[in-house]
């Protein structure tokens, strides 16, 4: 009878989605993140194009025209964005190959989109990896960041997300 009054605390890692430099979101070059609008996060100055599955979870976001944005949400519904650049809607999709499909299932570390990273760089403001808890207001969540230091894609935990 006790046990049902008593929810199981569930723990979530978040990993990073590139391989680079952890940058507080306070510092990203754009008032919508940096500001918070989107919501916490931080973001990642990539060292290589590879970007992947920072979680598990389904795809339900992808700019398939720009292709340079993604959002997973996972089974305990926390909702990540994963946006690739300053000012590379411009881009059009050029610089960027999708990998994968809106509606598919993927798992942390899975190969999501192959990124120019030289030509992102020379036709974008920032080359910034972008990645946001969308509802990291909800009371269900309590989110642990990582401080500031090198990480690699789907491996370094950046997000410790404790699930009510």
């Amino acid at each position: 009878m006790f046990k049902s009054l008593f929810r199981k605390k569930h723990v979530e890692q978040i990993t990073s989605p590139v391989n680079g430099t952890v940058i507080e979101l306070a510092n990203v070059p754009d008032p919508v993140f940096s500001q918070k609008m989107m919501g916490e996060g931080l973001a990642v100055q990539p060292a290589v194009g590879n970007v992947v599955a920072p979680l598990d979870g389904e795809i339900v976001q992808l700019s398939e025209e720009t292709k340079h944005a993604f959002g997973i949400r996972s089974e305990n519904g926390i909702e990540v964005l994963v946006h690739i650049g300053l000012e590379t809607v411009a881009l059009k999709g050029k610089g960027f190959e999708v990998l994968v499909k809106e509606g598919q299932k993927v798992e942390k570390g899975q190969p999501m989109i192959q990124v120019d990273l030289t030509y992102i760089k020379q036709h974008a403001s920032s080359d910034l990896v972008i990645l946001v808890i969308t509802n990291s207001q909800d009371d269900r969540f309590s989110l642990e960041f990582l401080d500031e230091q090198t990480v690699l894609a789907g491996q370094t935990d950046l997000v410790t997300v404790i699930v009510k």
